[in-house]
């Protein structure tokens, strides 16, 4: 049966991460084979967060705290937990989080979620949406005020 031992997991940091958001991350579920949910564990240095505040649309997403003591900010505010506390964030608005650590030790969390190869995620703090879709190139970012109609830019069938 496939595993793997989170502590023998190496995860790397993204050079292109701004400061704030340094987490080390590693997706451990696709290299067991998973395909239709994934698995990352997250190490996040002191004063570092995993992500900015979002929620996803269409994927639910659990949070297993393994050391340290995260700050998990969700639409009813802010708490700190400790290691063992599992944590599950909803669809939508109500599933809204960010994960935070305001200790001087790191923090290493179990994050994991349905796999969707489309999906839509919220990021109220910024006013953004992000659209995945799957295909390179065709993914979107945009400020939720750059909206345009339906109808907009499009001709008529004869044109």
């Amino acid at each position: 049966m496939p595993h793997v031992n989170l502590d023998q997991v190496v995860p790397e940091l993204d050079d292109t991460d701004p400061p704030g958001y340094r987490a080390l991350m590693a997706r451990v579920g696709g290299g067991l084979g998973a395909k239709q949910t994934g698995a990352s564990l997250y190490v996040l240095p002191p004063g570092q967060s995993n992500c900015p505040y979002h929620y996803e649309y269409g994927e639910e997403e659990w949070l297993l705290v393994l050391s340290g003591t995260p700050t998990i900010r969700t639409p009813e505010g802010s708490a700190v937990h400790a290691p063992m506390d599992l944590v599950f964030f909803p669809t939508g608005p109500a599933g809204g989080h960010r994960v935070t650590n305001e200790t001087d030790e790191d923090v290493r969390v179990l994050m994991w979620s349905e796999v969707h190869r489309l999906g839509a995620t919220a990021y109220p703090d910024s006013d953004k949406v992000a659209v995945h879709t799957g295909f390179e190139g065709e993914d979107l970012r945009a400020r939720r005020s750059s909206a345009v109609d339906y109808w907009d830019g499009e001709t008529g069938p004869d044109a």
